[in-house]
């Protein structure tokens, strides 16, 4: 069986890091306590701007954003990390009290992978967390494929 979890340079594995991103205490230490099963390392942020911030310095593997947060709404906080060509590819997922169709539109074409309406089904949460990491691994394993054999033909 194929082993979904990320690995570093070395080819040993690491845990991969998930930034949970929601302006209220509360429901940043419900999700947490629902993906501590994963075996992820989970850092938390209370705002758009810190998470961005963060992102500038480590790349998470995947995001699980808030709709509804003050100053920078998780809408205007995907499409920055989408914009962002280190950023562009690490899989969000927007969490939102608001259960309107153009909402979820509204996300997905801010650049969501999913949308999941709270409350939030532990279940279902870690389902997906689960298979946006895979989804996530598999492409690390093709771009460090392609850049092996890039290095072996000599192409840039």
């Amino acid at each position: 069986m194929m082993s979904s979890r990320i690995k570093n340079e070395q080819n040993e594995p690491r845990r991969p890091l998930v930034f949970v991103v929601d302006d209220n205490a509360q429901n940043c230490e419900l999700i947490v306590g629902f993906l501590d099963e994963l075996a992820a390392e989970l850092r938390t942020f209370d705002s758009g701007s810190e998470a961005l911030d963060a992102a500038a310095s480590v790349v998470p593997d995947l995001v699980v954003l808030d709709v509804m947060m003050p100053r920078l709404s998780g809408y205007q906080v995907c499409e920055r990390l989408r914009a962002d060509e280190r950023t562009a590819l690490v899989p969000v997922i927007m969490l939102t009290a608001l259960n309107e169709t153009t909402d979820v539109e509204r996300g997905l074409e801010a650049g969501a992978n999913d949308f999941l309406v709270k409350p939030v089904q532990r279940l279902e949460l870690v389902m997906r967390v689960r298979a946006q990491l895979g989804v996530r691994s598999c492409g690390s394993r093709v771009d460090r494929a392609v850049a092996g054999l890039r290095s072996a033909f000599g192409a840039a």
